[in-house]
Formats: C-alpha cells, sequence, structure tokens
C-alpha cells in the first residue's frame, strides 16, 4: 500500500529546519567555500531525506544520517564533476559586517587550505574534525575501511600543515 502525500512525514519540518544550519555549514566546509554549490547540496540532501523520512524517522540518528546523506552527496557530485572545476568567482559573496567577531581572515585562510585538498580528504577532516565523528563512523559514512579513514587523516592533516605554514599564528589573537 502506498502512502498518501503527506503521511509519514510528521516531524520532518522540525527536523529540517533545526538541521538545515549544521548542514550547510558541513557543506561550506566540504566545498571549499562554495556557498552556491552547498546550497545545492543541502537542498538535495534534505530531499533525499524528505523521501524516506517515514523510515528515518524512527532510527536513532536522523541527523547522523543526514550528514552521511550530505558527504556522500558531496563525493559523487566530485567524482561527476572531477573535471568540471570551474568558479564563478574568487570572492565570497559574503561580507561580514561592522559587527563582526574578527576572524574572518582565519575563515578564509582554512577555507582556501581546505579547498585545496582533494575532495575525499576533506570530507575526512570535516567529518573527523568539524562533525567530530569516530574513524569507524566515518569509515562508514565514506563506503571505506577504517585503515583508509586513518591514512587519509594522516596525509590530510599533514597536507593542511604545509598549506598553512605559519599562517595561523599570525591569526591568533594575544
Amino acid at each position: 500500500m502506498r502512502q498518501r502525500r503527506g503521511e509519514g512525514h510528521d516531524g520532518y519540518p522540525e527536523f529540517a529546519a533545526a538541521r538545515a544550519g549544521q548542514l550547510y555549514r558541513s557543506a561550506c566546509l566540504l566545498t571549499g567555500g562554495d556557498t552556491h554549490l552547498a546550497e545545492d547540496l543541502v537542498q538535495e540532501t534534505l530531499g533525499r531525506v524528505y523521501v524516506r523520512w517515514g523510515r528515518i524517522s524512527r532510527v536513532g540518528n536522523p541527523a547522523g544520517y543526514a550528514q552521511t546523506v550530505l558527504t556522500r552527496t558531496f563525493l559523487a557530485h566530485r567524482r561527476r564533476h572531477s573535471s568540471h572545476r570551474e568558479r564563478a568567482t574568487e570572492v565570497l559573496p559574503d561580507v561580514p559586517g561592522p559587527d563582526a567577531d574578527g576572524d574572518a581572515p582565519l575563515r578564509l585562510t582554512l577555507l582556501d587550505a581546505l579547498g585545496r585538498l582533494s575532495a575525499k580528504d576533506r570530507a575526512v577532516v570535516v567529518l573527523r574534525y568539524w562533525e567530530d565523528r569516530s574513524i569507524e563512523e566515518t569509515a562508514a559514512v565514506m563506503n571505506t575501511s577504517s585503515a583508509a579513514v586513518r591514512t587519509r587523516c594522516v596525509r590530510a592533516l599533514a597536507r593542511l600543515r604545509l598549506l598553512l605554514g605559519d599562517a595561523l599564528g599570525e591569526y591568533a589573537r594575544p
């Protein structure tokens, strides 16, 4: 028996409203600051979650499921568009206002460094250190082994250290 439109989606609007911001922040990190692609990824993720909400809402961690969908959607997008790396502009569209907390240069430096990592390395860094997931959880999201995640973490962090060098020290607050 097919569900009628609207059935089985109780709680979805609240879930989407509560998680959209976190998904967007993760997507911005995954895309290296490409806000337009991040919005597209979040929209596609929320659409996929909506389609399966009846089952997902009964699972113990729908937020984790949504984050997994986001990461897999990002990696699939990178595979499909790996030869197409055109960006409309190098300037981020959002300019911090006068009340900004002053860490914009640090954020831009980190986003630039993340953007220089491969898609899988970026995904590992975001999942492990932004989402604070375990190695096993990260491996499950990325459909790979725990050993591959460990190796990718070490290499990605080494690459970030090489890219950032002493640049972070100049942004540290006294």
